[in-house]
């Protein structure tokens, strides 16, 4: 039983992302992009494979009228 416990164990970051191979992840990117998918596999430079993927883009814009925010 002490060697499941120790393969459950989260004692590195990378070892959370080893814990998450196939299970549905979000990742954040830059530009306002997120990636919502399930993890396939990984490498040591997190390159990632996903599948079953949503891209989500927001970006933020100025009404000429009113000024307000206007996000999508």
């Amino acid at each position: 039983m002490a060697s499941t416990e120790e393969e459950s164990a989260v004692k590195e970051p990378l070892d959370l992302i080893r814990l998450s191979l196939d299970e549905r992840i979000y990742v954040k990117l830059r530009s306002d992009r997120e990636l919502r998918g399930k993890l396939h596999a990984y490498d040591q430079h997190l390159n990632m494979i996903l599948g079953e993927v949503e891209e989500v883009v927001t970006s933020v814009e100025i009404d000429d009228e009113t000024y307000e925010e206007i996000v999508r």
